[in-house]
């Protein structure tokens, strides 16, 4: 009973703080953090106020945490360089010409540059920009064009190399450090994540070409079309960005257990799979630079300055997480994560039961907690949940940001990506909620459907 009060005290302070006083997540997280190391130093056997410097200590250690500024770097230099404008490009003249084509283009454009930022609003305002316009002109309706554009834009917080897979990476080992479970290299969990992408990707996709056979939409005009010739002349170089992301994870996940392993020993290998989260977002921000077709933006001074503004965006995103670590190690400490699963035993949930349960938790905490506090600070109760039920713990982790980044993101009130479309698309509040719950609904039953081993995923 004890862990359920502690929960609650988490998400009341949160809640109150983030949406009745307006103030900052981090602030919220810190508190609630704050709030619980009294609260609990007194009504449980743990002295929490005596092992403070040890959670900090925690919250700060992990190299997980550093793997998630390399990569919102990254994604920064991406973006101002333009290096992803010019891959919307050359997608929007391959697919615009079919019907319907600009709402593909803005499925597979977001998500792809969704991956990259790990920021939903700001994903669909960089790429919505381009897309919405492009849809609204070709008879999507304004709402159907926001959301569209919102719900692929958030599709980046679970498809690698989004920093919110991080967190979901550090839940995991955490819980197989706990559960006896042997833990897997970085390149095994992404590509069991891109398995899962895969699925949410072909249902949004089949949900532009339902309401595209509903509404007549039409394909982009040809004066609209960017030319595919000068398209790829100018941007063939971007192409190969995503190889170079991804082929470092695909060698790990293929080799760490016998190329690397001869060579580096057992040990050398498990370290190198640590550091292909560090050195892979170098690499492409190296790669981006060098052809970067404007050079004076990317001179020492103009980087320097480019993380200078990027400050507001990393330093909110990193709080969040070592706050919310600091959390995790707290209640690690007091037992939450075992107690709260003996409470929901008690339940006698089956497996569909229990899925169905942690996808409605999920979905409503997502209203009003963002999803990379519910990963950080739930992703070991909830993995340990689910796989008490005979869920494949790697697959349950996997879904941590799909069930949680993504939920929060598409659900209102909290539902930022979707204030985010339709500020571009000028649509109607109401038209625009009730669209938006045909994707949310889509994306709870895929939710169960994947959880619950229905469906083929690449990797496991």
């Amino acid at each position: 009973m004890e862990s359920l009060i502690y929960l609650g005290i988490m998400l009341a302070v949160i809640c109150i703080w983030f949406l009745a006083f307006k103030r900052p997540v981090y602030e919220a997280v810190l508190l609630a953090f704050i709030i619980l190391l009294f609260v609990t130093h007194f009504t449980s056997d743990v002295p929490t106020l005596n092992n403070v410097w040890t959670y900090i200590d925690e919250g700060l250690s992990t190299s997980l945490l550093y793997s998630m500024v390399a990569f919102v770097s990254m994604s920064i230099i991406l973006t101002k360089t333009k290096i992803v404008d010019s891959c919307i490009a050359i997608i929007l003249s391959v697919i615009g010409r079919i019907r319907g084509g600009a709402g593909y283009t803005a499925v597979i454009a977001s998500a792809f540059m969704g991956a990259l930022s790990g920021s939903g609003p700001g994903n669909v305002m960089a790429t919505g920009t381009l897309t919405i316009p492009a849809m609204k002109r070709t008879g999507f309706p304004a709402e159907l064009a926001a959301n569209i554009e919102s719900n692929s834009s958030y599709m980046g917080n679970m498809i690698p190399p989004s920093s919110n897979i991080v967190a979901a990476m550090a839940a995991f080992t955490t819980f197989a450090a706990g559960a006896g479970i042997a833990e897997v290299t970085q390149g095994q969990f992404w590509i069991v994540l891109w398995g899962i992408a895969v699925w949410f990707i072909a249902q949004r996709m089949l949900m532009v070409w339902g309401f595209c056979k509903y509404y007549k939409v039409k394909p982009m005009s040809k004066e609209e079309l960017p030319n595919l010739k000068e398209t790829f002349k100018a941007g063939w170089q971007a192409l190969f960005l995503p190889i170079i992301i991804l082929l470092p994870f695909i060698l790990d996940a293929t080799l760490t257990n016998t190329f690397f392993t001869a060579r580096l020993g057992a040990d050398g290998a498990k370290a190198l799979s640590k550091c292909v989260l560090l050195f892979v977002a170098g690499i492409s921000s190296i790669y981006a630079c060098l052809i970067a077709k404007d050079k004076s933006a990317v001179t020492p001074n103009k980087i320097a300055k480019m993380f200078a503004q990027g400050v507001k965006t990393i330093a909110p995103a990193i709080g969040v997480c070592v706050f919310g670590y600091m959390i995790g190690a707290m209640f690690e400490d007091l037992g939450v994560a075992e107690k709260l699963g003996e409470v929901m035993a008690t339940w006698n949930f089956g497996k569909f039961g229990m899925v169905l349960a942690i996808c409605a938790i999920t979905c409503v905490m997502g209203m009003v907690v963002p999803g990379s506090s519910q990963v950080v600070i739930f992703g070991p109760v909830f993995i340990t949940l689910l796989y008490g039920v005979g869920v494949n713990p790697l697959l349950a982790a996997a879904m941590l940001p799909c069930i949680c980044g993504v939920m929060c993101g598409i659900t209102p009130p909290l539902g930022l990506g979707m204030y985010a479309g339709m500020t571009i698309a000028e649509s109607d509040f109401s038209k625009t909620f009730k669209n938006n719950l045909w994707w949310v609904a889509a994306q709870f039953i895929l939710q169960v459907a994947i959880l619950m081993g229905w469906l083929p995923i690449f990797g496991l």
